[in-house]
């Protein structure tokens, strides 16, 4: 298994980009990307070169389409052919997500608490959820330096209430790419890790998505493991109530060489906690020159757990990554 580096949403001149796809697979290479999904609104038609960009530019291409309507924006990926979005309406968001995963595709809240109408038509999420299980993921992090934005913060506190309800919804990044303006701003990275089945890089991209592997960043690759002497369990997986027992104990470990020449935070002064349902599980002062951390779990009413990892960034102190959840099946004791 190996994690891939993603940009999940971006656009071209097929809708309001001011790019092509060669130019922005080119963009997300510079940037030390693997992949990028394009998900222009309502639209697919930008993938028509897709093949071709890709030998040119060794990226891979998901294909994609952000569904942009009056009740908000929902980006979907992985799919095979369009799924028209036409017909969603505030109450039947979940038959529209139904079609996404008929045709091959996930679906995620697009920025959901990003200022609307009338600057922004649609940008706020308005659609009635009756079922969170429909949700594949939730885009928390939105544009450039995203962990200091207010709305991002709101999403990011909406995808914790999820897990907190019992809900294995996956959280991702987005800068939402119109065009290779540069920017001094950090870039966010959400890493999926790639499973070794069968199946070309985009379809095991989506199914690492969907199954929550995925590990959010605008710097070092933070990744979480649940270990005992018999067991490992990693991000995205579920710990079964039977394999639950005494002896757990969760490692975090971060790679502070990914994309190293792409990004710096100097005098960061990194801390590092897990968290999880019930709150702060520990906390410990990070720095490049140690890899793994070792944790001690409670021993019961854990739902889930994640590693963040903050720092000091243009003197804000703030989260710099954070991984995707573990969940653990309720019972007595981890």
């Amino acid at each position: 298994m190996r994690w891939m580096a993603c940009e999940l949403h971006s656009h071209t001149y097929h809708s309001d980009g001011r790019q092509s796809l060669l130019e922005l697979a080119q963009g997300a290479r510079a940037l030390g990307f693997d992949c990028v999904a394009l998900t222009d609104h309502n639209t697919m038609t930008g993938l028509e070169n897709k093949e071709l960009v890709e030998q040119a530019t060794g990226m891979t291409i998901i294909s994609g389409m952000e569904w942009t309507t009056f009740y908000g924006h929902m980006v979907t990926i992985g799919l095979i052919e369009f799924v028209d979005w036409r017909p969603a309406g505030p109450r039947d968001i979940q038959a529209g997500i139904a079609k996404v995963h008929a045709h091959g595709g996930i679906a995620g809240l697009a920025h959901p608490f990003r200022i609307g109408s009338p600057m922004c038509t649609g940008c706020f999420w308005e659609f009635e959820i009756a079922d969170w299980n429909a949700v594949d993921y939730i885009e928390v992090w939105s544009g450039t330096f995203p962990s200091i934005k207010t709305d991002n913060a709101r999403a990011f506190r909406l995808w914790t209430e999820q897990l907190n309800a019992g809900y294995r919804i996956a959280a991702t990044s987005g800068r939402d790419w119109h065009a290779q303006d540069r920017t001094e701003d950090p870039v966010s990275v959400t890493y999926l890790l790639l499973d070794d089945s069968e199946g070309s890089e985009t379809e095991r991209a989506v199914r690492a998505l969907a199954a929550g592997r995925a590990s959010v960043t605008m710097g070092p690759l933070v990744t979480l493991a649940l270990r005992s002497e018999t067991a490992v369990y990693g991000i995205g997986d579920r710990v079964p109530k039977q394999g639950q027992g005494n002896g757990f104990y969760a490692v975090a470990t971060i790679d502070f060489q990914v994309r190293a020449d792409k990004w710096a935070f100097p005098g960061a002064g990194y801390s590092l906690a897990v968290t999880s349902n019930l709150g702060v599980i520990g906390e410990i002062s990070a720095h490049a020159a140690q890899s793994d951390y070792r944790f001690d779990i409670p021993g019961e009413g854990l739902l889930w757990m994640r590693a963040e990892l903050k720092g000091t960034v243009r003197g804000v102190r703030t989260t710099i990554a954070f991984t995707n959840a573990i969940y653990l099946d309720p019972g007595e004791g981890v």
